[in-house]
């Protein structure tokens, strides 16, 4: 009993912590990882290799367990740059924008398709900075409002994100599942988010031609952008998507054959010089996230400790939902905790409570599902964010508005997810 009152204690003062920006959560994952397993009763080391210990379980293996999910983010961010370094993406805006003509609404619906396209191949930070410096002036000279139009790029981050293969790699490691069946879930998650998010650029966009002001538009590197890209190439960043969806090939092979497809499509002229340096800052990209990843594995593997195992599980055990109805209540109510780095952000405590979740009994799917649609609320409205973070101050918003303004929608396509949800897993 006073064991597990105090892995709930170190919890919720870990969970403090990152909400509150007082401690990293790179620092606060495998931190509270050690202490958890401390306070359970994990030797720290042991002769016997048989024995589950801080310094080989927790430590070197846990360090090591999101290891396919790290090559797939890092993959994931090289075809980003890939798509950058020879146009498409650049391309792909120029096209919607030229489709979307002078309509105000008609541009916002079209650039967030747009938008949604490229952040199906890329959505690091790096990847919305580049989107959001090109897409937000647009709006902004169509006369579509600050706060709007970076909520529509945050929109189309998290629709773009629920389709990224390699972001899934993270749920395959952590929920032992197959990327089919993963991906298997993406209409029930899609559908609702899209309905959402179409129903919120309906509401606050406004349908007639207001022409309000210019905004400088960034300029190009060199000639990269500059040519007219060929149109088929401006389909790439769904390659690795299709791939894993109909030939069932894993996360990393179909992003490779989805950045061979772009650079054969576009012929840049130094195409060695583009791949090696587009790897390079792709890595760049995801250090961050990948050190994140390192930490939850830490997490992962110290919960999952079999003294920790049977002193949490008998609690958790207790409030699983068993119905369709406890499902959709209890993750309704705790979707606005994946805010602030809480306890339903797979960034943070989330994927250490869904190991929990599925190691108590839970079916592996709906936990899976629950904490993917927590992932909306997350992805789209959390102001620690670096993506609204930036988006909030390139437009002159403030963040906490953006957060305001748009969970309430997000909220709604969580809603009708977990219900669907609930009448395919139990």
């Amino acid at each position: 009993m006073v064991q597990g009152i105090l892995i709930l204690v170190i919890f919720f003062a870990f969970a403090a912590l990152m909400m509150t920006k007082k401690m990293q959560t790179i620092i606060a994952l495998p931190l509270m990882g050690i202490l958890i397993a401390l306070v359970a009763g994990v030797p720290l080391i042991s002769n016997n290799p048989e024995t589950y210990t801080i310094a080989n379980n927790v430590l070197e293996q846990g360090a090591m367990r999101l290891s396919s999910a790290i090559a797939g983010l890092v993959f994931g961010s090289f075809f980003g740059q890939v798509l950058n370094r020879v146009g498409i993406v650049k391309g792909i805006i120029k096209k919607a924008a030229e489709l979307a003509g002078d309509k105000p609404l008609i541009i916002a619906l079209v650039l967030y398709v747009a938008a949604s396209v490229i952040f199906a191949g890329s959505n690091g930070l790096g990847m919305v900075i580049l989107v959001g410096t090109i897409i937000i002036p647009i709006m902004l000279t169509a006369g579509i409002s600050p706060f709007a139009s970076a909520s529509i790029l945050l929109l189309a981050n998290t629709t773009g994100g629920t389709l990224n293969v390699s972001g899934l790699a993270m749920y395959v490691d952590l929920f032992n599942l197959d990327i089919q069946k993963i991906l298997s879930t993406n209409l029930l998650i899609m559908v609702p988010m899209i309905v959402a998010y179409l129903a919120f650029i309906l509401y606050h966009v406004k349908g007639k031609s207001i022409l309000k002001k210019s905004w400088a538009m960034p300029t190009g590197d060199g000639a990269r952008g500059q040519k007219n890209v060929n149109p088929l190439a401006l389909l790439s960043p769904i390659v690795p998507v299709v791939l894993v969806f109909t030939m069932n090939l894993s996360i990393v092979p179909a992003v490779i054959i989805g950045i061979a497809v772009a650079l054969l499509l576009t012929l840049p002229r130094k195409p060695l010089q583009v791949i090696s340096a587009s790897f390079v800052e792709g890595l760049k990209d995801v250090a961050g996230a990948m050190g994140l990843m390192i930490g939850i594995g830490i997490l992962l593997n110290a919960v999952m400790a079999p003294q920790v195992a049977t002193i949490i599980q008998p609690v958790i055990k207790m409030i699983i939902p068993t119905s369709p109805i406890a499902y959709v209540l209890i993750f309704t109510v705790l979707a606005p905790l994946a805010l602030y780095r809480g306890p339903m952000n797979m960034w943070g405590l989330g994927s250490g409570i869904g190991a929990i979740l599925v190691a108590s009994g839970m079916n592996p799917m709906a936990a899976m599902v629950a904490l993917r649609v927590e992932g909306m609320v997350q992805g789209t409205c959390d102001p620690t964010n670096t993506h609204n973070v930036w988006s909030a101050d390139f437009t002159k918003t403030e963040v906490n508005d953006l957060t305001k303004g748009t969970i309430l929608w997000t909220v709604a396509a969580v809603i009708v997810s977990l219900t669907i949800a609930s009448f395919q897993f139990f």
